[in-house]
């Protein structure tokens, strides 16, 4: 009688619960962070995964090339292994022949792509903003803009008194034109909507420029820098290895003619590398300038 009565109490205990899982030992904040920061620049990390891919087989294919002396149409017989530049860059790592006419080159592109810029830049805004200024200048522009730097070399060694001169004036002509440009293009491409709103928000002419024009012109503006600086590399060795006596673009046409073969492609290499890093710089300022663009 007792069990019988006891038994439904029995039934009606609550049942016990599960013991839980042991705490999952958390991450350390440093840890999170590279993490997120990982997550962050999974697509740059690609990028650069597969752009090393791409030189490893590109340098893999000149090698095979090079060393076998392949003649198919285009002749290899005399091209450089990449064996034979790299000691030759070995070489002339430790000359400070080589360093001078870096830093030469260097310093001109400086001084004429500082120029262009800062000349380029400020006219073409003003010829985005006023009409009568563009139909005065733009004309003067398109004239003179398919002349190749090369063709400037006569006319500038004319001009100016010293082949450093001469130099540095055909390296801002290579540059300003697409400045002045892309510029230009990105002033015509400002919403009218955001001028009128700022106008009508009681801005004055300086205002309106500095708040609406400007900043929407700033992407066409770094594009125009970068394909600028670009073309002032192209414009410099031009120029050095026709009236230069100093500068990579010299070396490099020196080499020819000495028939140094590993030294063309050395100088060769070396003005690819430093347009490549001069225009990474100028990515890097306009991501700074203009966060907006990056975080798109």
């Amino acid at each position: 009688m007792d069990a019988v009565a006891l038994r439904p109490a029995a039934e009606s205990r609550p049942p016990r619960a599960a013991p839980l899982p042991p705490p999952a030992l958390s991450a350390s904040p440093a840890t999170s962070r590279a993490r997120r920061w990982l997550r962050l620049h999974r697509g740059a990390f690609r990028a650069a995964l597969i752009g090393l891919a791409s030189l490893i087989v590109f340098v893999a294919l000149w090698q095979y090339l090079t060393a076998n002396r392949v003649t198919l149409y285009v002749r290899f017989l005399n091209i450089p292994t990449p064996m034979d530049v790299l000691g030759r860059a070995a070489i002339a790592l430790r000359s400070p022949n080589f360093g001078d006419h870096v830093l030469i080159s260097c310093r001109r592109i400086l001084f004429g792509f500082l120029l262009a810029g800062g000349v380029a830049v400020p006219l073409g805004l003003l010829m985005g903003r006023y009409r009568l200024l563009r139909e005065i200048a733009f004309p003067i522009c398109e004239v003179l803009r398919p002349i190749p730097a090369i063709a400037w070399v006569p006319m500038a060694i004319m001009l100016w008194p010293t082949n450093e001169g001469s130099i540095v004036f055909i390296t801002f002509l290579g540059s300003y034109f697409p400045i002045l440009i892309n510029t230009l293009q990105g002033m015509v491409q400002v919403d009218p909507v955001l001028v009128r709103a700022a106008r009508c928000l009681g801005a004055r002419e300086a205002a309106v420029f500095r708040e609406v024009y400007l900043p929407a012109s700033l992407p066409q503006i770094f594009t125009g820098l970068t394909v600028g600086m670009g073309v002032a590399w192209v414009s410099l060795i031009a120029a050095e290895m026709i009236s230069g006596q100093f500068g990579i673009g010299y070396f490099t046409w020196e080499a020819y003619s000495l028939v140094q073969y590993p030294d063309i492609a050395l100088g060769m290499i070396t003005i690819g590398l430093l347009g490549l890093g001069s225009s990474f710089a100028i990515r890097l300022v306009g991501r700074l300038v203009m966060p907006w663009a990056a975080a798109r």
